[in-house]
């Protein structure tokens, strides 16, 4: 488990390319199903727990856990009983 906060979390994230974070709050037991997004992402869970499907592997991220995906992986993502705080660095396509 790493002991970033937020604004050390958004500077290494911007020095490895990333365009920004933005902190994606989850009520309880919510699902996201199955979609993609047209960007990259680089993600810390920083509250309870969540379960991050692509294909036919899921992880359970919980506190300090962090996640990669590239622009356009399908998944889908379930969060914990008692909601999901995660940062998520984003990598937009460059025109």
């Amino acid at each position: 488990m790493t002991n970033l906060n937020l604004e050390e979390f958004t500077k290494t994230s911007i020095e490895k390319g990333y365009d920004g974070v933005a902190v994606r709050e989850w009520a309880a037991n919510s699902v996201s199903e199955l979609h993609t997004h047209e960007f990259s992402v680089h993600g810390m869970v920083t509250q309870g727990e969540m379960w991050l499907t692509r294909g036919d592997h899921t992880d359970h991220l919980k506190v300090g856990d962090t996640f990669t995906m590239e622009a356009e992986t399908p998944h889908s993502e379930r969060y914990g009983s008692e909601g999901t705080t995660y940062w998520a660095a984003r990598k937009f396509p460059k025109i």
